[in-house]
């Protein structure tokens, strides 16, 4: 049994010594850039010209302190779950009755990611945040085996220190997996379920095939793309992230790849660069949280947890919970008939606009559809 020393909730501000950023202001400048083959764009990887670009804004025009001072207006906290410093923000409501609404990043993402959404939220919930451990202010890992159910069952503690009893939960990515495996561990405190960025798999059964619309064929395609092609990251990540860290700890322009590639790749379609879909600051205040905190090798340990989890995989119990889906055409690969064979499915929505990071990049809508899907259940 934790001690009650051990569940301190402790107050939490970001600082980042000025010797820190005089350091990646030194790499940055010291970067020794390689060649790449002419004419391949982004079929192969971040272009070395558009991460030029990139980096020297980061050392130039990007200003931290800045991009520190706004986060730090959001309360945050810290508190040690099951051995894992685990950090969150929590920004109550003024409305005392207000549910309870925890938000989930994905990788490569971190808390910045719901930056945009979480004052208009506050309007109806009160609005805890997480950093998944081992990303972010919640890292480095301080042992392995933290899993999807591992984290799950740590943020269900959370909410409990926080004394909520009956509370939705909201994940986008790898966070939506977090949020379903909340649903299934407590189905009597999880009141709704709403996710993006879903992922959903055919169980190999052929029936499950036959009237798919015309749509729902692109995102199998889509699906079957990613598998055949975009899934170097997972390979890696999954098999060896200590190699991988190596790399990416030492290196600012490196990480900075590793994470602009797959905003490239996860937002909208049709924006062309990664800024354009969510905001040059916004990319590189993430980019800047993993930097500072070190976090590029414990973040890519959660793939290697998922990948080596036999219970991840395994066939699940279909979840009761009510779960709201928000699906961004241009980039979402989930299918209904998918998702309603393992959730209890009871709102889907389909936006012409947006991407995995639906809560930077289309904030109205992310807002408005999770407002919609909690107020179906208190209706």
């Amino acid at each position: 049994m934790e001690t009650t020393e051990s569940t301190e909730i402790r107050p939490f501000r970001i600082d980042v010594p000025q010797a820190e950023l005089d350091d990646l202001h030194d790499r940055l400048a010291r970067t020794r850039w390689g060649s790449e083959v002419p004419g391949t764009g982004w079929s192969r990887g971040v272009p070395t010209g558009y991460l030029k670009g990139l980096v020297g804004y980061w050392a130039d025009g990007f200003d931290w302190r800045k991009a520190e001072a706004e986060l730090n207006e959001f309360p945050q906290f810290t508190t040690t779950i099951d051995g894992q410093n685990v950090h969150f923000l929590h920004v109550r409501s003024q409305n005392p009755d207000a549910l309870p609404l925890l938000l989930m990043h994905d990788w490569p993402c971190s808390f910045v990611q719901f930056a945009d959404v979480i004052g208009p939220l506050a309007q109806d919930f009160h609005v805890i945040v997480t950093s998944t451990p081992g990303t972010g202010f919640s890292g480095p890992l301080g042992e392995a085996g933290w899993t999807t159910g591992r984290i799950a069952g740590a943020f269900t503690e959370l909410m409990a220190r926080l004394g909520y009893a009956r509370y939705g939960v909201q994940g986008t990515g790898g966070g939506a997996w977090i949020a379903a495996e909340m649903g299934r561990l407590a189905p009597e405190k999880v009141v709704g379920v709403h996710v993006n960025g879903l992922v959903t798999f055919p169980s190999g059964d052929p029936a499950e095939f036959e009237g798919l619309t015309e749509a729902e064929q692109g995102r199998l395609a889509k699906l079957e793309a990613f598998q055949q092609d975009a899934m170097g990251f997972v390979a890696i990540q999954s098999t060896r992230p200590h190699t991988l860290a190596a790399g990416l700890h030492d290196s600012p322009v490196g990480q900075a790849a590793w994470i602009a590639e797959k905003f490239k790749e996860w937002t909208d379609a049709a924006a062309e660069l990664p800024e354009d879909a969510v905001g040059l600051d916004r990319l590189l205040t993430n980019i800047s949280v993993y930097w500072f905190t070190g976090t590029a090798g414990s973040s890519a340990n959660l793939y290697y947890e998922a990948g080596h989890d036999g219970a991840a995989w395994a066939p699940k119990p279909r979840g009761t919970v009510p779960t709201g889906v928000a699906v961004a055409l241009t980039t979402d690969i989930a299918i209904r008939r998918f998702a309603e064979r393992d959730h209890n499915v009871t709102h889907w929505t389909e936006l012409e606009r947006g991407g995995n990071f639906l809560a930077l990049e289309q904030p109205e809508a992310f807002v408005a559809d999770v407002r919609t899907f909690f107020d179906t259940l208190s209706s």
